[in-house]
């Protein structure tokens, strides 16, 4: 069965009517100037093609073309595909530290930067994106379609979050709600590290909910200033606050069966962290699902009117040779 994917491009065809009617009833300028005597002798042999012909010609060039146009498909019945992928939930750490200016620009920045490294590298994943700080926020639910997450992600800014602090166990109940029953549920942080230096209840809920944490942490030991719109945040003394690296929440990704890395200018760093989740977990089988098996055939008709086009053009008569 025929069917065409950009239909609306056949509604040309009813411009070609009226050029049909035209060439028809056009009369022959030479009939009315001359008799028949005097046009046998100055007329083109016959072996080429005359006026008339090479407009019928033009027009079902046309023709074929919007045919073309129209991209032509023929139906070839449905075949059945299956599936199968790894859940991943990434985590944007976007509390008040990843203002931060030890890395450049800033480590939120940077953290968006290396999500995006990360996207090419990634094979039969679906990917849920989350930002986080003492609250969480849903960005994009488990999609493959990393293009939109790209955007997303591209536009995520911080200029009106004035949310301090970073909750890793709330980041942990989000991510848990968002997979279904599975053995093992994989959960990749960036982020500063936050404040705290006692993990306990992160690690015991992730160990109860079988949820493996990775962590890309980004900050320097050196540590860094807050700048915002107010200028060089300050505390309740007037002090400059630094806000440094903190490795305490390595013991998370290590004791739930993760991976830890800190963060680096290096390409490569963030493709060694993926190719470790890739080959620990096994992409999971889903449910088969159906898709329609067709064929384009618009080069046909495409070939036909440039063929038309060509011969209508390009072919010349010749001069009859009579006396």
């Amino acid at each position: 069965m025929v069917e065409f994917k950009n239909i609306e491009f056949l509604w040309l065809l009813i411009l070609l009517l009226p050029l049909f009617y035209f060439i028809k009833n056009r009369p022959n300028d030479l009939n009315t100037v001359f008799n028949k005597d005097v046009i046998s002798k100055v007329r083109l042999s016959n072996s080429g093609i005359s006026k008339k012909v090479k407009s019928i010609l033009l027009i079902f060039a046309l023709f074929f073309m919007i045919i073309a146009l129209s991209r032509p498909i023929i139906k070839q019945g449905e075949i059945t595909v299956k599936s199968s992928f790894i859940n991943m939930i990434v985590g944007i750490d976007m509390s008040k530290s990843m203002f931060a200016n030890d890395i450049y620009p800033n480590r939120f920045e940077f953290s968006k930067m290396k999500f995006y490294d990360m996207l090419p590298l990634v094979n039969n994943m679906k990917i849920a994106l989350l930002g986080f700080s003492s609250q969480t926020f849903l960005i994009s639910p488990l999609t493959e379609d990393f293009h939109s997450l790209r955007y997303l992600s591209e536009n995520l800014n911080m200029e009106n979050i004035t949310l301090k602090g970073t909750s890793i166990i709330t980041t942990l109940k989000s991510a848990n709600e968002m997979f279904d029953s599975e053995d093992k549920k994989i959960v990749l942080l960036f982020t500063d590290g936050g404040d705290s230096d006692n993990l306990e209840e992160e690690i015991a809920y992730a160990k109860q909910n079988n949820i493996v944490v990775y962590i890309y942490n980004i900050g320097t030991q050196k540590g860094g200033i807050i700048e915002d719109k107010n200028g060089i945040l300050k505390d309740e003394k007037g002090d400059i606050v630094v806000v440094k690296l903190n490795k305490d929440i390595k013991k998370l990704a290590i004791e739930t069966g993760g991976g830890y890395m800190e963060y680096s200018l290096k390409k490569d760093d963030i493709k060694l962290l993926v190719d470790s989740i890739q080959n620990k977990f096994k992409p999971k089988d889903e449910s088969d699902s159906t898709i329609e098996d067709s064929k384009e055939i618009f080069l046909l008709p495409l070939i036909i009117s440039l063929v038309l086009f060509f011969i209508s053009i390009f072919s010349i008569p010749r001069k009859g040779a009579k006396v």
